[in-house]
């Protein structure tokens, strides 16, 4: 099959398409024909060599961990799924990788919502469950005031509308220009950067319970005061967090802080199908077109999340 890789680490024209062979589903598995597969910060994070010496991973390196496609192989014991269905999942996150192939192995997965396209669906597994993981660690529910740093993003937007449907009031950081975008999504936007915690309490004049961090921009000094303690933020962005006194969220691989939510998966389909969960994107690329998705995801200026088709 043709896949994506890279067999050194370096900047986005390492990526190459090339032939590998298939893989085939494993016990409680599937494997299927994908379509769409998203791409996320921790693929150009492992393609540049940036975590090397914090998650090591064996090269040529196929990357992606997200993808929607159609079901052709249901390993053994695989139950709840038949060939042909249409779903969107993630692969072993352990592997860190393996899903911008033609044929991806899936251990999570829920069925394809009829209202998402396959790019929204191939870029929808990552972000959902790293919003749920984060949302989770945070006890945001009802009743919660959430400050969402970086809120634009991927996961930003992603964690915003699932933060509202467990009836949170949510704030939201993002450029001017996205505000729009978020308010749409349900959140109450600001810009970040100087001045945030006086745009915040005036926004929010009952302070804020808890702060998402989805930027790793280095404001994790000014996000703990406005929290009201480390205990109170959680980043999936920001290396340098401990210093700081915060958990960083990670799942999968060599330093990961807890288990994969994989039952996220089942909870964003049923809030899509009922018109309440949607994708944005940020750009959309083919698979040979993967190097431009890279340096787009690498700018930091994505609004929504950026997708490969197949």
């Amino acid at each position: 099959m043709e896949a994506l890789q890279f067999s050194t680490y370096g900047p986005p024209d390492v990526l190459t398409v090339a032939e590998v062979d298939e893989p085939h589903a494993g016990p409680g598995q599937i494997r299927i024909a994908v379509r769409a597969a998203g791409v996320t910060p921790g693929d150009h994070y492992l393609r540049s060599g940036r975590m090397r010496d914090m998650v090591p991973i064996a090269l040529p390196h196929v990357p992606g961990v997200d993808a929607a496609g159609i079901v052709d192989e249901v390993g053994a014991g695989g139950t709840g799924v038949r060939l042909g269905d249409a779903v969107f999942g993630l692969v072993d996150i352990a592997r860190l990788g393996g899903a911008a192939a033609e044929f991806a192995v899936l251990v999570a997965w829920a069925p394809k919502p009829e209202s998402f396209s396959w790019e929204q669906a191939g870029g929808a597994a990552a972000n959902v469950e790293t919003a749920t993981r984060a949302l989770d660690r945070l006890g945001v529910e009802a009743g919660t005031t959430l400050l969402v740093e970086g809120a634009a993003g991927g996961v930003g937007t992603v964690a915003i509308q699932l933060a509202v449907a467990r009836g949170a009031t949510v704030l939201g950081t993002a450029r001017e220009p996205n505000h729009g975008v978020l308010a749409a999504l349900g959140a109450i936007p600001t810009t970040y950067g100087p001045g945030l915690a006086d745009r915040v309490a005036a926004l929010a004049p009952h302070g804020v319970d808890a702060v998402l961090d989805c930027a790793g921009s280095g404001s994790l000094p000014d996000l703990v005061a406005i929290a009201g303690g480390p205990t109170r933020v959680v980043t999936i962005a920001d290396l340098r967090a401990a210093e700081h006194g915060v958990e960083i969220s990670r799942t999968g691989g060599p330093g990961a802080t807890e288990a994969p939510h994989y039952e996220s998966l089942a909870v964003a389909a049923a809030l899509a199908d009922e018109g309440r969960f949607t994708v944005p994107l940020a750009a959309v690329f083919e698979l040979k077109d993967a190097a431009a998705a890279h340096e787009l995801s690498e700018s930091g200026h994505a609004r929504g999340k950026i997708v490969l088709t197949l």
